[in-house]
C-alpha cells in the first residue's frame, strides 16, 4: 500500500525520516562518558564524534538535494539509507575513538539524505501555511524520538554497554528503509533536465543566496539549531559530571527537555494559520532568548540544581519547535522547482554551523561548565536580533 498525502501515515513516515539524525545522536548520548573511558579519550576528543557527525551531515547535504531534483526523491533516498546502515552497523565494532569518529562521519553522510529529502517531499506535496503546518506536525512526531531515544540509550548503556545503542539504531533504520522502499511514492513530478555537475550545484546554491528572504530564514534556522546542538553535545558531560546524574536519569532529564520542543510544535500548529510564519517565529525567538538568559542567570548564581539547566532549556526547545519548522517552510516557499536544492543548502549551513558550535562547546567545557549556558544564551539572543533586524527582507 502506497502512502498518500494528507494522511497520518505519510506525516509519520516523513517525520521519522527527519528523526534519523537525532536518533543517531540521542541514542548514544548517555554513553558518551563511558565511550571516553573505554577509549581513554578526553572530553574534546569524544565531542568530535558529535561534531564530525554534524560535519558529515553538512557534506552529505551538498549533493542529496540537487541529485533528487534531477533523478527523483526515492532512489536518492534509498542510496542514503544504504550508506547509513553500513556505517551504523560498523560503529558497534569501532576499535578506537578515531575509528568511531570516522564511522560517525560516514553515518552522517547517509543520514543527511532522509532529512533533506523529507523536507523536499513536503514542498512537493504542500504549499504556504499548509507546508508550515505539515512541518510542525512532523516536528511533533519527530520530537518523540529524541524524547525516547536517550532513555532507551540510558538503559542499553546500563545493561549492555555503549555498543548496543548503535545496533538498536541500525535495526530501527533498517525498518524505516523497508517502509520507504515499499510504501513511499515518488513525489518529484517535475524533475530537472539540467545535468548534475559541480558547476550546476554551485550555481544553484548561488541563485538561492540572491534571495534575501531565503538567507534570513536559513540564518534563523541555523542559529536556533546551533543552541539546541550546544545542549545535545554538552549536556551529557555537564549533567553527568557536574550535577552527578547517572546514565538513566540523564536520559530521563533529556527526554524532559524534548517535551518543550514537542510543546512548541503543537503550539505552532494551532497558531500558524492565524499568525502566519512571521507571527509564529516571533513567539519562538522570544522563547529562545528567554530560555537562554534564564539558564545563564541560574548557572551564574549557582543553585546547584539540575533544574537550572533543564527548565530553561525546555523553554528554549519550545522556541525551537516554533521557529525551525516555520523557517524551513519559509526558506523553501519561493523555490518549488528547486525544493531539494533549497533544502540541501539550508541543511548545509545549519549543520556546518552546529558542528562549529559543538566543537567550541567541547573546548569550552574543558575549562568551565558555564560554557554551555553562555553559548545557548548568546545564540538565543542573536536569533531574536536577526529576526528583528531583517523583517523587511523576509517580505521580499
Amino acid at each position: 500500500m502506497k502512502l498518500r498525502p494528507d494522511t497520518l501515515a505519510m506525516t509519520a513516515t516523513l517525520a521519522l525520516l527527519t528523526a534519523l539524525g537525532p536518533l543517531s545522536t540521542d541514542m548514544y548520548l548517555p554513553s558518551l562518558p563511558a565511550i571516553a573511558k573505554a577509549f581513554n579519550a578526553d572530553t574534546a576528543s569524544t565531542q568530535l564524534t558529535l561534531s564530525l557527525f554534524l560535519a558529515g551531515f553538512a557534506v552529505g547535504q551538498i549533493f542529496y538535494g540537487p541529485l533528487s531534483d534531477r533523478y527523483g526523491r526515492k532512489p536518492v533516498l534509498l542510496g542514503g539509507f544504504a550508506i547509513f546502515l553500513v556505517a551504523t552497523f560498523l560503529c558497534s565494532f569501532a576499535p578506537s575513538i578515531n575509528a568511531l569518529t570516522a564511522l560517525r562521519f560516514m553515518q552522517a553522510l547517509g543520514a543527511s539524505g532522509p532529512i533533506v529529502l523529507a523536507r523536499a517531499v513536503v514542498r512537493d506535496l504542500y504549499d504556504g501555511p499548509r507546508a508550515a503546518r505539515e512541518m510542525s506536525r512532523m516536528g511533533t512526531v519527530m520530537g518523540l524520538v529524541p524524547a525516547i531515544a536517550p532513555i532507551g540509550g540510558g538503559f542499553s548503556q546500563a545493561f549492555f554497554g555503549w555498543e548496543m545503542s548503535f545496533f538498536i539504531t541500525f535495526l530501527l533504520g533498517l525498518v524505516l528503509c523497508l517502509i520507504v522502499f515499499f510504501a513511499l511514492p515518488e513525489t518529484n513530478a517535475n524533475k530537472s533536465k539540467q545535468p548534475i555537475s559541480v558547476v550546476s550545484i554551485v550555481s544553484g546554491y548561488a541563485a538561492l543566496l540572491h534571495h534575501r528572504g531565503y538567507r534570513t530564514y536559513v540564518a534563523l534556522s541555523a542559529l536556533t539549531y546551533g543552541g539546541l546542538f550546544a545542549f545535545i553535545s554538552g549536556s551529557s558531560f555537564v549533567l553527568q559530571k557536574v550535577y552527578g546524574l547517572g546514565a538513566i536519569p540523564y536520559g530521563l532529564a533529556f527526554g524532559g527537555v524534548v517535551l518543550g520542543y514537542i510543546a512548541g510544535t503543537l503550539i505552532a500548529q494551532r497558531i500558524v494559520g492565524k499568525r502566519g510564519l512571521e507571527g509564529t517565529i516571533k513567539v519562538g525567538v522570544i522563547c529562545l532568548a528567554a530560555g537562554g538568559l534564564i539558564m545563564q542567570f541560574f548557572v551564574f548564581i549557582g543553585t546547584q540544581s539540575i533544574f537550572e539547566i533543564i527548565m530553561p532549556m525546555a523553554l528554549y526547545t519550545c522556541g525551537v519547535g516554533l521557529v525551525m519548522p516555520q523557517s524551513m517552510a519559509g526558506a523553501m516557499q519561493p523555490f518549488p522547482q528547486k525544493a531539494g536544492t533549497a533544502s540541501s543548502f539550508l541543511g548545509l549551513v545549519q549543520m556546518t554551523f552546529a558542528a562549529i558550535v559543538g566543537a567550541a562547546v567541547g573546548i569550552g567545557l574543558e575549562k568551565h561548565h558555564m560554557a554551555l549556558s553562555l553559548t545557548i544564551a548568546g545564540l538565543g539572543l542573536l536569533a531574536a536580533l536577526v529576526f528583528i533586524r531583517t523583517a523587511h527582507w523576509r517580505r521580499v
